[in-house]
């Protein structure tokens, strides 16, 4: 690919007009200066970008797309973006906000994943699951090799460049918090092209991969928090935006939160989060890492109802704090853990503050300073880092520098204890002790603060053992060992901190989902979340991009699922599992309406599907097929909350029932049921695999008079 221009091109033309921007006091002045701008550049010929390599990955298209074609007639908006950097997740909401001010028909954003090192982002699977997690609905290409970064010599993630209609360059954008910029140099550009007559208004074809996935339990489960003492565990459901109080046999206890995103505190039904990340428990309360909330979140299960303690929600830039909780912002905080500062067990809330990359402390109740001040109940401060994005070790707490810091583990040695850190982006886990404050180097990374991509997978000692983008750190006393979610690798590692020993417990270091009677066979998707339960002889994993939280027996030297029932025993019903909107079926979906069938107020209706596969296909064991049954605009149809389910055997019907309500107020209404199936299959000789979905809408017509307990409907489907 020939360089036909490159961000230095651009660079002296728009540094003029920023200079400028600066200076300006009206909108109206502003919006002059880019028109001027964009006067000049119709004079240049030398600004048209090359095209996307031929054979990229795309997702959320029906096929590739070009400039040249598709594109043309556009202003396109390029998001350079890799999925582990927390300056691209901040990003995230001025997209989704551009896309709400814009119709597709006039700007195309445009997502562009590229590494320039060897890294899971290069490898398709990862970035779909990334796509599906920040909720990405606009195309999607993985240049794998960087092609296009390279040829427009870009430099950082996040980078936003603008093109006009024939490709050309426009504007670039570096880093985090430019929204206003954003919204000027968009506004500008599409209405100078549309004064123009050089816009086209047709839309991009849009295939959204989410669409084409089967409803489930967990979604890209971020954390997990143990109360070993009441049997119970907390699950930082991240996808779902929520929070799941499970008994550890599995039993669901409560549901805080989800389906959808939101902010709002109260009533545990009508509690809302947005993408949770970490938990901590203890006795009857639940503190949450509100994450894209910007917000420290406590979950009171007695009192049934959920606070806020820290954040404005809002993402902050203070990078000192020392406000009450409610009254400081702070930015992205990734994971939460109880401790202690100088006084009683769990005084203190530490927070792994990933947006600027310190460690904070909020107090909940009055604790005391390394140098002997006192603190409040409720304040919340900066405890270390600079706020400089680095891998700086430093005896004075506020010089040292963190990256990303994702998962925090508490090992209290009284008065005072350490804290281990799961520092992602610089690959390390590091100690800060909390009495003096030093923070040190326990494994991974390398000796120069400012090399952030000193990752592999390596056992060993200290600086020589090397982790990739570990997310989460639990602390076993009774072993006096640190167990690691080494992420990017796949892996459980364990860290014996008094001699800097790391070594690989659990995982092959490939991504997938296998489990077993040996550790080193098992498989892992980007595990998140770990914690230690029954006296540090259980690993509980969060196995986020498998959408499971797995048990790790390390005694027996077993990994199971950790079984979650979708029933919820809460007494007063909060979100029940499963209640959420089954997804959109693919164009491809087969979609029968069967004929009416009377039915009565507490009568049973039971589906009996009977399917069949094409001939020398079997069904696919690594991607579980389901069902969910649903009745949109009609849910008090569904009496029993179960409404999703896998399918095992297709050697007999599946059989699904549903008891109608004991009492149904209205008999003129015509609801209902939905059935839909997903399945998953693959050539016998193991060749090809294929998915493919079917609906079946069961109209029901409610009749006053009683019938027989139950009613059976035969359903079938050949594919």
């Amino acid at each position: 690919m020939a360089s036909q221009c490159s961000l230095s091109t651009l660079f002296p033309i728009q540094s003029e007009l920023d200079c400028a921007l600066d200076d300006a006091t009206t909108e109206q002045e502003k919006e002059n200066l880019t028109k001027e701008y964009l006067k000049k550049l119709d004079e240049r010929e030398d600004l048209k970008i090359p095209d996307f390599q031929t054979g990229l990955e795309w997702l959320n298209t029906e096929g590739p797309l070009s400039l040249n074609k598709e594109l043309s007639g556009k202003v396109v908006l390029l998001d350079f973006f890799t999925y582990c950097c927390i300056n691209c997740m901040h990003i995230l909401p001025d997209l989704h906000h551009l896309e709400k001010k814009h119709s597709a028909k006039d700007l195309q954003l445009i997502t562009h994943l590229s590494m320039l090192v060897s890294h899971p982002s290069k490898v398709l699977d990862n970035v779909r699951s990334a796509v599906l997690r920040y909720d990405i609905c606009h195309p999607v290409v993985n240049d794998s090799e960087a092609l296009l970064w390279h040829e427009l010599e870009v430099s950082c993630w996040p980078t936003l460049v603008l093109l006009g209609p024939r490709g050309n360059l426009l504007f670039s954008l570096v880093g985090e918090g430019h929204r206003d910029r954003l919204m000027l140099f968009t506004d500008s550009a599409l209405r100078h092209y549309g004064e123009q007559g050089l816009l086209k208004t047709h839309t991009v074809g849009i295939k959204l991969y989410r669409d084409s996935l089967p409803p489930s339990v967990l979604s890209f489960p971020g954390k997990v928090a143990v109360d070993s003492s009441r049997k119970r565990l907390a699950i930082a459901d991240t996808g779902h935006h929520r929070i799941l109080v499970v008994s550890l046999s599995g039993q669901l206890l409560h549901v805080i939160g989800g389906p959808k995103s939101g902010r709002q505190d109260g009533e545990l039904s009508e509690a809302s989060f947005n993408s949770p990340q970490g938990v901590a428990i203890k006795g009857e309360d639940v503190y949450v890492a509100d994450t894209e909330n910007h917000l420290i979140r406590k979950i009171d299960l007695l009192e049934r109802r959920v606070s806020t303690l820290a954040g404005v929600g809002a993402q902050g830039t203070d990078k000192e704090g020392g406000a009450m909780g409610p009254q400081q912002p702070i930015s992205s905080p990734w994971d939460v853990t109880l401790g202690t500062a100088g006084g009683a067990e769990g005084n203190v809330l530490w927070i792994a503050m990933a947006g600027t990359h310190q460690i904070w402390a909020l107090f909940l109740a009055d604790g005391k300073l390394p140098k002997g001040s006192e603190s409040k109940a409720g304040t919340c401060l900066r405890w270390a880092g600079s706020g400089s994005e680095e891998n700086r070790n430093n005896s004075y707490p506020h010089k040292a520098g963190f990256a990303q810091p994702s998962g925090l583990a508490s090992a209290p040695e009284e008065p005072w204890g350490c804290l281990y850190v799961a520092d992602s982006e610089s690959s390390t886990i590091r100690t800060l002790a909390l009495k003096d404050g030093a923070v040190k180097l326990l494994v991974g990374g390398e000796r120069d603060p400012l090399n952030l991509f000193a990752f592999g997978d390596v056992d060993g000692k200290g600086v020589d053992s090397k982790l990739q983008h570990p997310l989460g750190v639990a602390w076993a006393p009774e072993q006096s060992m640190l167990y690691v979610a080494d992420s990017y690798n796949h892996k459980i590692k364990v860290v014996d901190p008094k001699v800097k020993q790391c070594s690989t417990l659990a995982g092959t270091g490939e991504s997938g989902d296998t489990l077993g009677p040996e550790f080193n066979k098992s498989c892992f998707n980007e595990p998140g979340g770990i914690c230690v339960g029954d006296g540090g002889k259980i690993l509980y994993v969060a196995d986020t991009n498998n959408h499971q939280v797995k048990v790790l027996d390390l005694f027996s030297k077993t990994v199971s699922l950790f079984p979650i029932s979708t029933d919820c025993t809460d007494s007063v019903p909060t979100k029940p599992l499963g209640a959420t909107k089954a997804p959109k079926l693919p164009k491809s979906a087969a979609r029968k309406e069967m004929p009416p069938v009377v039915v009565s107020a507490g009568q049973t209706l039971i589906m009996s599907l009977t399917l069949s596969l094409p001939e020398g296909t079997k069904l696919t064991e690594e991607a579980p097929s389901c069902w969910a049954l649903s009745a949109e605009g009609n849910e008090w149809l569904l009496e029993s909350r179960v409404v999703t389910g896998e399918i095992e055997d297709l050697s007999k019907p599946l059989s699904i029932s549903t008891k109608l309500p004991a009492v149904i107020k209205d008999f003129n209404s015509n609801p209902s049921l939905t059935l839909v199936v997903w399945l998953y299959y693959c050539m016998e000789t193991g060749n090809a695999c294929m998915m493919k979905a079917a609906s079946f809408t069961q109209p029901l017509q409610i009749s006053a008079n009683g019938g027989e307990e139950e009613i059976t409907v035969a359903l079938a489907h050949a594919l």
